[in-house]
């Protein structure tokens, strides 16, 4: 895919504020008793800060990284707006890096869950089918991300996006490429996205010049398609 990329980071910081009296004058104050340590901030006066609201993360191509799109006209960025629009409290992040291969999302892997997910939509082998790589590596390394997730945080849930093979690649490598992914869900018990760009890929008034990469229009139509399989999971 092609080169670039962005990557929204959203953090959230709470700040307490500390609030201290002192008395003077020749009578000196009665001192409150001090408080027990079991009484929570908000019985002190304090308020507790919020507790941070869960992630999405998305790990994937330029596909997700929105090449060539303006930053509100990414998938990823159209996906928030669903997930505000349904009244769910999560926030996606765009973890896409344009040209990246499965070996190179793999690599990434411990790096993206240091602050565990509570979803990771993993979408990957785009840029392996352009380049002819064999189906069983591209599996392998995908079936790898898989279990290292799993180790770091169970509680994480993936979400896996199809993807298919360019058709001058041959039948054969077609049909291999295309199974990997329904393999990897049913092996995994994972929700799968049967195919991140459909209704999308070949349509011409849906892609931009390159062919490869949707348009906004074409956004819209894969951001409805991840929503499809995304969105009752959130509920």
């Amino acid at each position: 895919m092609g080169m670039g990329s962005r990557t929204d980071t959203i953090i959230v910081v709470a700040a307490l504020a500390l609030l201290a009296g002192c008395g003077s004058g020749p009578t000196k104050r009665a001192q409150r008793p001090p408080l027990p340590d079991s009484v929570p901030p908000s019985v002190a006066g304090t308020p507790a800060p919020a507790p941070p609201q869960p992630t999405i993360v998305f790990l994937g191509t330029s596909l997700t990284a929105g090449y060539g799109l303006d930053p509100d006209s990414g998938f990823v960025t159209l996906v928030q707006q669903k997930i505000d629009s349904a009244g769910l409290h999560f926030i996606a992040v765009n973890a896409g890096v344009s040209g990246e291969s499965s070996a190179g999302a793999l690599r990434r892997i411990d790096w993206i869950m240091r602050q565990p997910p509570a979803f990771l939509v993993l979408e990957t082998g785009a840029n392996d089918g352009l380049r002819g790589q064999s189906p069983d590596t591209i599996r392998a390394n995908i079936q790898t991300m898989i279990d290292r997730i799993r180790v770091i945080s169970p509680s994480t849930r993936i979400v896996l996006a199809g993807m298919e093979a360019m058709p001058n690649l041959g039948d054969d490598y077609v049909r291999r490429f295309r199974a990997i992914f329904p393999a990897l869900a049913r092996a995994n018990h994972l929700p799968l996205i049967p195919f991140l760009l459909a209704d999308v890929a070949g349509v011409d008034s849906l892609n931009q010049q390159d062919g490869i990469h949707p348009n906004p229009a074409g956004s819209r139509i894969v951001a409805a398609t991840v929503w499809r399989e995304l969105g009752p999971l959130l509920r």
